[in-house]
Order: C-alpha cells, then sequence, then structure tokens
C-alpha cells in the first residue's frame, strides 16, 4: 500500500515538473527591446516593459527611446499561443508579432497611420535594457528662442514625413513643404499665402538646436521654424486682409457643450494632438488657437472663428474624415465606409453633435501673407 501511495506521488510529480515549465514558458513579463526599421537611418530604437495586472491581464508601457523619453502606455497587450498583439490607440499604433517556442524573441510589424515598418523585438535582463534618457527640463516659457545652429537639406524622396517633431532640444522637420513650413510658423492656411514662387512645393528637412536651453513648447518651436525661414529663406513679407472663400466657425444652437474650461494661461501654449485621422484632442486652447489648428492641418480653406469665445478650453472631436482633409500632412484619406454603423459622423455633424458648434462655407474678410522676398535656403 505504501509504494503504491509513493508510485502516484512520483507520476504526479513527473507530471508537475512539465506543467511548470510550461507556465514559465506563457510568462512575457520582463523588457524587450528592437529597433524599428524605419528607413531612415539607424532606425528607432523602441522598448516595451511588459508586467501582470492585479487580474492577471497583460499591461505594458512603451518607448520610442530615440524620440523622446516619456513612457507611452500600451492600450493592450494580448497573447494567443505564440500570437502576440498589442494596440497604442492614442497613436494609432498596432503591432502584430509572433513569440519563439522559447518565448524570447517576437518577430513581427508595427503599424501607425496605414504605414507599417518591421520591429522584431528581443527578450533582455534589467542589466542589458537600454538606458532612457532623462527628459529634458522645459525651455522658460517667456523665452523667445532663436536657432543657434541648423541643417536645412532638401528631403530625401523616399524618406518619411511630412513629419513637424521635437526630440530633447532638436527642432526637426521631415518631407515639409516649404509651403507647409510657412504655414506651420505663422498658423496660417496655405490659401492665404499671395506671390509666393513656383516652388513653394519643395519638400525639406530641418534639424536644429536653439540658443535658449531646454526643450521647446510647440509655440516656441512655431518662432525657431520662422527664424529658418528668414534667416536661411531669406523670407520677407507683409500682411494684408483679403476677402477669401473661407470655413467660419460659429455656435450652434445649445452650443457649446462637452468642452471644459480650463485655468485661463495665456502663457502657456494649447496643445493641438491628433491620435490618427479624425481622432483630436484639443487642450488649453481658444477658439482661434483650434480654428488655427484645423486651418493648418485639416482644412482646404481658411477657418475663421466667430464662435465669440474667449475662454481656453479642453475637449475631444472624433469624427471620419472626407478625401478633401489632411492634405497638408501629406495624409492620403480613403473614402468613408458609408456601411460601417460605427463610423464616427462626418467633421460638421461631429462639430454640433460633440462641441455644439457649427462649421459652414462662406466668404470674409481673413489676413494673407503677401511676400514680397524668398530664396531658396543658403547651404549649409
Amino acid at each position: 500500500m505504501r509504494k503504491l501511495r509513493l508510485t502516484t506521488w512520483v507520476a504526479g510529480l513527473a507530471m508537475l515538473i512539465p506543467m511548470c515549465g510550461a507556465l514559465r514558458a506563457q510568462d512575457i513579463s520582463g523588457n524587450w527591446q528592437g529597433t524599428l526599421q524605419t528607413g531612415q537611418g539607424d532606425g528607432l530604437r523602441t522598448l516595451l516593459k511588459i508586467s501582470k495586472t492585479d487580474n492577471g491581464a497583460w499591461k505594458a508601457v512603451f518607448y520610442s527611446i530615440d524620440q523622446s523619453p516619456q513612457p507611452i502606455a500600451v492600450t493592450s497587450v494580448t497573447v494567443q499561443g505564440l500570437n502576440f498583439n498589442l494596440t497604442i490607440t492614442p497613436l494609432d499604433v498596432t503591432y502584430t508579432g509572433t513569440l519563439n517556442s522559447d518565448r524570447t524573441t517576437i518577430t513581427g510589424n508595427a503599424t501607425q497611420h496605414g504605414a507599417t515598418h518591421v520591429l522584431n523585438l528581443q527578450r533582455v535582463s534589467e542589466e542589458n535594457t537600454w538606458a532612457v534618457p532623462e527628459p529634458p527640463k522645459p525651455m522658460p516659457a517667456d523665452a523667445t528662442p532663436k536657432f543657434d545652429v541648423v541643417t536645412i537639406k532638401p528631403s530625401d524622396p523616399n524618406g518619411r514625413g511630412p513629419l513637424f517633431t521635437i526630440q530633447g532640444r532638436h527642432v526637426m522637420t521631415f518631407g515639409t513643404t516649404v509651403s507647409s513650413l510657412i504655414a506651420f510658423a505663422y498658423s496660417i492656411q496655405t490659401k492665404q499665402l499671395v506671390n509666393a514662387p513656383a516652388w513653394l512645393d519643395e519638400k525639406y528637412d530641418i534639424d536644429g538646436v536653439p540658443d535658449v536651453e531646454g526643450q521647446p513648447n510647440i509655440k516656441q518651436m512655431r518662432l525657431l521654424i520662422r527664424d529658418a525661414l528668414v534667416q536661411r529663406f531669406g523670407l520677407k513679407f507683409h500682411n494684408e486682409q483679403r476677402e477669401l472663400a473661407v470655413y467660419a466657425l460659429t455656435l450652434a444652437k445649445g452650443g457649446p457643450k462637452t468642452m471644459t474650461v480650463t485655468a485661463n494661461k495665456p502663457s502657456d501654449p494649447g496643445n493641438f494632438i491628433f491620435r490618427g485621422p479624425g481622432k483630436l484632442m484639443v487642450t488649453n486652447s481658444t477658439m482661434k488657437d483650434f480654428c488655427d489648428g484645423m486651418q493648418e492641418a485639416v482644412m482646404d480653406k481658411p477657418v475663421v472663428d466667430q464662435t465669440g469665445l474667449t475662454d481656453r478650453y479642453d475637449f475631444n472631436l472624433n469624427w471620419t474624415p472626407d478625401q478633401s482633409q489632411f492634405a497638408a500632412m501629406g495624409a492620403k484619406i480613403p473614402p468613408p465606409n458609408i456601411d460601417d454603423p460605427n463610423a464616427p459622423p462626418s467633421l460638421y455633424t461631429a462639430l454640433q453633435e460633440q462641441l455644439g458648434l457649427k462649421l459652414e462655407s462662406t466668404k470674409a474678410n481673413a489676413d494673407v501673407m503677401v511676400i514680397d522676398h524668398f530664396d531658396k535656403p543658403s547651404a549649409n
């Protein structure tokens, strides 16, 4: 009898050992790193830190080390067998990969805004994990920087862009047309440019460091691009008021709604952040700021604020773009899927339903920039 119990226990142990091994094999917690193959230079180093939630699900934070030291919360992480998937909804990022049998590598692709790049990840120890740089201190809010050093060169026709970005103290653009540089720097729409030379559609990359310590904010980035346009392109202009075809932003009946009034901090720049085409987050912004952002990035005509609102607001706006929108950002918007019942409404409907605002095509007086002198950029 004793021999039988011993045999049963040994057999049970033999079953338990491979089961524990299987449980360990399923564990994907830890640090995973790899280089996103962007087709530019050496790519972008990526770090993924995965752990378990209290209910046993997976969670993760993501770092794009060469772009920013700030952690980005991963929306979802799922593992089914050897299939690994994650999403970062605010950035419109999805990743699909395949784990190897011992869960030490993931072979896969990352997709953002329709562009897909190879990203293979390797599980690493703490000692072998790439160091995340310390976040740079912000530039003083009242600083008016100029470039200390700046490089301007024609864009690679096969390179990335259009893109405006701040990496540490570096202000950078990739694949940006001269007209989009002007529109960004002066918060205008390209149809507000008068007497512009024919070569404004040529694309340039900019990489510069300001003459003031700290990381510039978006307002200071505009000042720096202005400095490059004046110093390196020789831009000279004057402003006039002319009647133009515009979009007028007004209050709809019952508006505004779902817009939170923020503490009025005019020294703090507002944020105008797209989490994908038609997925907009606005913070600490006036209606004039909102109109400027829409005419720069989304609309095909200037946008004029006629709401009468003077506060600063936080709000989100979600809509299904049409093919006339986002041309300034180089985005190719597919036709709306009219059969998708879950698709957000058009921009015009979304503004009324979500914010209590109305956007109408009309004619009105608007500022225009009349270019008096402009050259192709001087050599570096």
